[in-house]
């Protein structure tokens, strides 16, 4: 992977898991946080994988790829329940998943 296509990366990966974050503690504060259960956990998993697959990638690891394909299914997962929910911090979630899948699947 060039040192270009690698920052790109770093980038979208870490962008995505600053926005599930965002959006986990926005679901907390939302009047019915059980409906939001799954988005939550959904959240913690996608900024989770997002991180250690930033690490992967940031240090050129040979099992960057396996990592960087599990990351792409649950930015898939995270990304479809996001987009089930109206709230703003639920769609900019989407939006950013939608984008980190697709970077994990070019990189």
């Amino acid at each position: 992977m060039n040192t270009t296509m690698n920052r790109q990366l770093i980038s979208v990966l870490a962008e995505c898991a600053a926005a599930c974050n965002y959006c986990a503690v926005s679901c907390l504060k939302e009047d019915d946080v059980k409906m939001m259960e799954r988005c939550i956990r959904l959240d913690l998993d996608c900024a989770a994988i997002c991180k250690m697959a930033l690490d992967y990638v940031s240090r050129d690891s040979t099992m960057s790829r396996e990592v960087l394909d599990l990351c792409a299914r649950v930015c898939r997962a995270c990304g479809e329940e996001c987009a089930k929910h109206k709230h703003d911090h639920c769609q900019m979630c989407a939006e950013a998943c939608r984008r980190c899948e697709q970077a994990c699947q070019q990189g």
